[in-house]
């Protein structure tokens, strides 16, 4: 992250967008937090500063709650809590005044050092840091402000004064006069005013100037001026006068009787020029190594100012001049030769000095156009710029080859949208402004358009810039209509309007080419130039969606087979026009994409050729094709390879699937959605599984219906051929792709535990028979999460045998490896089960490390390192869940990797490494934001309890109920009930008993649910030591009697082999140490004895008993 507090405050990611920071408050606080970095800010005293002496009556919560919007904003590791107070955990360098202050000390000491130039590039780059006002967002900056003012005034003059040291007084005064008008009394600033109009040459200027100062300095402070403003002035005294230059006598005419030639014919720019300092820095380069330079870019680039700000910057270098010629106006390919002519001003070269028997010669046997500009450019040492060649690049092509075969110090650098072709040309692509050059060509024409206009005003306007830069390309020209539109319109506007950018962007300059005026013009310029056949390609590649392969575009944009070998000749035409960007992909082939400007206007093509229909179509069979025989990879060593190809085609796929449903056709919707739902698992897309399995599943009737009808056993999967599908698989397709919806859900209680959700759970449940096989495979295999979600479980280890044996009675050995997974992960649930799970993991991590699957590897590693942490073996159980993370990672799985990350420093707390534990917790909760999965609020959850146990009950109360948050939005309602127990457990820590008693009543109730009971059995056990604690905490006999019978209740209900974790036996033994010290050892045992004959529901309602008492303490 880097931050700015040189202004408005402002956060960016290391990718420079921006972080939204909404509310003065919030400002406020992260100033106070950048203005100390690194260190500890006492709590009083940013309360003191965000509230400005008038602090709210809960100062301290307000705080926390201004500190926890903040975390969310930027991530939780970027603010850290310590003791009574927060820091920002960030290095001096990420904030812009420490970055500045640092800058500042290099360039005064290079400057002291004699280093002008790095003083003036260090001092330069310091001041560019400041936006505004600094800290412009605390109430009260008065203080600080005057320091950092007097330190950017300092490095002002430290800047000018080593201008002046490099010899540019000239350059240097505009700035120092005015500095000096806003500063009268700065003595040193107007000693460098005096020295800088010495060096200009103006000593009588600098003498009034010493005038004026003593007469000011006098009058206000009424004193003389300093040592060195008088020593300036003796020095000014005793100057010599520069010698007037002598009159000179008339220069004799030339021989040839010519005037002086002018070097160049560059036109000064009439705006300034952003960015490109890159590209000015290669074309030095290729202008000193080649003799012809092509500039090839798409319309808009900005070829042509680059071109001449390159050559203006190294004109010095060609003693004959610069020479523009300015093709766009020639229509006639014969003419370019007296085109470039008349620009160099040399039509008549041939007959200048020539006698009368001269004239009448070349009257005799006139000089053709080429042979006059050869001549011409033979003689010179020259730099020709020919700029906008694409219209005539045959012409210029012949041009440039005979110039330079001819002139042997000519160098040509020419501007076009495809290259010439000539032998030596060396080709420079031009490419799109990046995001942060093009906002700041955004804000620099929005401000000649908007006085006061800056893309960072606010977080929305900042948004609105960006996408504006984004979805123009980061095109200079696009990007100069769109800031020209900000006379009357709103970023926001602009930014909203750019579907019909066209008709939007049309206010260009007057003096500009009438091509230049529009943005349709830029496009029209270049697809008339295009032939019918490269038309027809271009037009259709607007259906891609992210670019494409060749074979891609050979498919969908050839007639029929026949004409398929066409496409990639038309295609590199369409390249070498700079209307298609060739990049190559992280496979080595090569990717073809439109920019976003040139695919709008070709996709308006493609309507009014009347052929969308047909191309979407070819489009939508190439890619379901490719997803069909792409599924079947994603099971075992091609894993890797299917993931990174379904993820280089996931936005054509996502337009695939926007094509069938569009057109209602059911089946190929079905067939794609089949084919991309374990793709969307392992990359943990739900989003987009659930959003296109609910528009399929639109497309036909409910397959779950009341009355459920059985399914029959299919050894087919819906996807083994293309469609159309036969009734009966048609009919599976559909289940299946319900059954994905149902996985990708949000599984709330109210979603499936009201009457209407549980019966259509119900429907679901008696659809399939555990043993068939198509719920040997995914998605069928979803089934059995639906008979989970129904809370009827008796069988739930029946069913899972039947999986594993029909997996094996068919052959199928990755499913089988899934199965052995799946009732591994359910066995781990309860320890008398655990060493079957351990037998199942091991089998299946076998199978999944023989086939190469690293997802599978890692999920089959997990169960085991869940199943070893219910026997209590820890340290198995971090080995086998670090192992797991390689494997993920292998994958590039982030939302995987969270996960099991999250289990490896829950185990890692359990060894006594709770330190390691809480870093890596940390560092999973910073990926918050890029990774939407539950590994989030579980992470949340165990820091909470690391906090908690290690006495930061503040921040761990902040961790739990974001959890609490998290978990209501992101999976079961089960865990909700987990969080209010471990919310009771940490009022326990806290002393709030009362608060305890009532949290962990709701926490026990809900502890019933079915899907809890499966999951963690133990859990009512552990929520009876948090309200036996409760009650000894509250104080009493009676209260610590029933303590102490809850706690004998306990061992008992437990499941067999149980192995207490932590907090358990911490729980306990606090428990029974308060009990027995207030009844006494003897009486303890008693009633220990009495609570070990309760049943579960006689336990819970012991404890029930105290609800409405803890109401009335509370």
């Amino acid at each position: 992250m880097r931050y700015c507090i040189l202004g408005t405050t402002r956060a960016f990611r290391d990718d420079g967008t921006a972080v939204a920071i909404g509310g003065a408050r919030l400002r406020a606080l992260l100033a106070a937090l950048a203005l100390r970095p690194g260190r500890t800010v006492p709590a009083a005293v940013l309360v003191d500063e965000v509230w400005d002496g008038d602090p709210p009556a809960d100062a301290t919560g307000a705080l926390q709650a201004l500190v926890g919007r903040l975390r969310r904003a930027l991530g939780h590791a970027a603010v850290a809590s310590a003791e009574n107070g927060y820091r920002l955990a960030a290095e001096p360098d990420a904030i812009d005044l420490h970055r500045f202050e640092r800058l500042v000390t290099e360039g005064t000491r290079a400057l002291a050092e004699g280093d002008a130039a790095k003083a003036l590039s260090t001092l330069d780059e310091a001041l560019a840091l400041w936006r505004g006002p600094v800290l412009a967002d605390l109430p009260d900056r008065r203080a600080a402000e005057v320091r950092w003012e007097a330190r950017r005034l300092a490095a002002r003059r430290g800047g000018l004064g080593a201008a002046l040291a490099l010899g540019r007084a000239e350059e240097a005064l505009p700035e120092l006069v005015a500095l000096c008008a806003e500063h009268p009394l700065d003595e040193p600033l107007q000693a460098l005013r005096l020295r800088a109009l010495r060096d200009a040459g103006r000593t009588a200027q600098a003498l009034a100037a010493y005038d004026e100062v003593r007469t000011l300095l006098a009058d206000r402070l009424g004193t003389d001026p300093g040592p060195e403003l008088r020593s300036l002035h003796a020095e000014l005294l005793h100057q010599e006068p520069a010698p007037r230059p002598a009159p000179q006598p008339p220069a004799p005419p030339a021989r040839t009787g010519a005037p002086a030639a002018p070097r160049g014919n560059l036109r000064a720019g009439l705006t300034s020029f952003v960015g490109r300092e890159d590209d000015i820095g290669a074309l030095h380069h290729d202008l000193s190594h080649a003799r012809l330079v092509t500039l090839l870019g798409p319309g808009g680039a900005g070829k042509t100012r680059l071109s001449q700000e390159a050559a203006e910057s190294v004109a010095d270098a060609w003693p004959d001049g610069v020479w523009l010629a300015e093709l766009a106006p020639v229509d006639d390919p014969e003419a370019v030769p007296e085109a470039v002519l008349t620009a160099l001003g040399a039509r008549e070269t041939v007959l200048r000095g020539a006698g009368a028997e001269g004239l009448r010669a070349a009257e005799r046997n006139p000089a053709t156009p080429l042979v006059r500009l050869t001549e011409h450019c033979s003689r010179r040492h020259m730099l020709l710029l020919l700029d906008n060649c694409e219209h005539l690049v045959g012409a210029v092509a012949a041009l440039a080859d005979h110039l330079l075969a001819h002139c042997p110090r000519l160098t040509v650098l020419a501007t076009s949208r495809e290259p010439l072709g000539v032998p030596g040309e060396l080709v420079r692509p031009v490419d799109p402004l990046p995001a942060p050059v093009a906002l700041r060509l955004l804000a620099d024409r929005g401000a000649s358009a908007r006085p006061g206009f800056r893309t960072d005003a606010d977080p929305d306007t900042a948004a609105a810039a960006a996408e504006i830069c984004r979805r123009l390309d980061g095109l200079p020209l696009a990007i100069e209509l769109a800031a020209a539109r900000l006379r009357m319109l709103t970023p926001r506007q602009i930014a909203d309007r750019l579907d019909d950018r066209f008709r939007l962007l049309t206010n260009g300059a007057r003096t500009a080419l009438p091509r230049q005026q529009t943005l349709r013009a830029v496009v029209d310029w270049s697809w008339d130039l295009l032939d019918a056949p490269e038309r027809a390609v271009l037009r259709r590649l607007s259906v891609f969606a992210g670019g494409c392969t060749l074979a891609a575009a050979e498919e969908v944009c050839a007639d029929g087979p026949g004409d398929a070998r066409e496409v990639a000749g038309l295609l590199g035409s369409l390249v070498d026009k700079s209307l298609v960007v060739a990049t190559p992909a992280a496979d080595g082939a090569m990717r073809y994409r439109l920019l976003e400007t040139v695919g709008e206007y070709a996709a308006e093509r493609l309507d009014e050729a009347g052929e969308r229909d047909a191309v979407e179509r070819r489009h939508l069979v190439h890619f379901r094709e490719l997803a069909r025989t792409t599924d079947p990879a994603l099971r075992g060593a091609g894993q890797q390879s299917a993931i990174d190809l379904l993820q280089r085609e996931q936005e054509n796929l996502r337009t695939a699937l926007r094509h069938a449903v569009a057109a209602r056709d059911e089946q190929e919707a079905l067939c794609l959605v089949l084919s991309l739902a374990w793709y969307w698992q392992i990359r943990d897309l739900r989003a987009d599984a659930l959003h296109w399995a609910a528009a399929a599943a639109a497309l036909g009737p409910d397959p779950f219906a009341p009355p459920a009808e059985p399914a029959p056993s299919l050894y087919e999967r819906c996807t083994d051929a293309p469609p159309p599908m036969n009734p009966e698989l048609l009919q599976e397709a559909r289940r299946q792709v319900a059954l994905v919806h149902l996985l990708s859900a949000d599984h709330t209680k109210e979603t499936w535990h009201d009457e209407k959700g549980r019966a259509r759970l119900r429907v679901i449940a008696s659809t399939y028979r555990a043993g068939q096989p198509q719920t040997c495979r995914v998605p069928a295999s979803l089934w059995f999460f639906a008979v989970m979600l129904t809370g009827e479980l008796e069988d739930l280890r029946g069913l899972l045998a039947e999986a594993v044996r029909a997996c094996r009675d068919l052959g199928y050995e990755w499913e089988l490896a899934a199965a052995l997974h799946m009732r591994a992960n359910v066995l781990a649930n309860r320890p008398e089960w655990a060493a079957e799970a351990l037998a199942d993991a091991d089998e299946s991590l076998g199978i999944f490390d023989r086939l190469g699957d690293d997802w599978g590897a890692s999920e089959a590693l997990s169960s085991r390192g869940e199943a070893a942490e219910r026997l209590g073996e820890h340290a198995r159980a971090a080995e086998d869940f670090r192992a797991a993370v390689g494997h993920a990672r292998r994958l590039g799985a982030r939302a995987q990797v969270a996960v099991l990350r999250t289990r490896y420093a829950s185990a890692l707390v359990e060894l006594g490494r709770g330190a390691e534990g809480e870093t890596i917790l940390r560092e999973v909760l910073a990926e918050e934001g890029r990774i939407a999965h539950e590994a989030m609020p579980v992470a949340r959850l165990y820091l909470a309890m690391w906090l908690g146990r290690s006495g930061r009950t503040g921040e761990a109360r902040e961790q739990m109920n974001a959890a609490r948050e998290g978990f209501r939005s992101e999976t079961a309602a089960a865990f909700d009930g987990f969080v209010l127990g471990a919310l009771a457990w940490l009022d326990n820590q806290d002393g709030r008993y009362a608060d305890a008693l009532c949290r962990v009543l709701t926490a026990l109730e809900r502890s019933h649910d079915p899907l809890t009971r499966m999951m963690a059995p133990q859990m009512p056990v552990i929520h009876f030591l948090t309200l036996a604690r409760a009650l000894v905490g509250l104080g009493g006999e009676r209260r610590a009697a029933d303590a102490a019978r809850l706690l004998g209740a306990g061992p008992a209900l437990l499941p067999r082999g149980h192995v207490p974790t932590w907090v358990e036996r911490d729980d306990r033994e606090r428990a029974e140490r308060g009990a027995v010290a207030v009844l006494g050892r003897a009486a303890y045992e008693a009633a220990h004895a009495e609570g070990g004959g309760l049943s579960m529901a006689e336990a819970a309602a012991l404890g029930e008993t105290y609800r409405e008492h803890t109401y009335r303490e509370r």
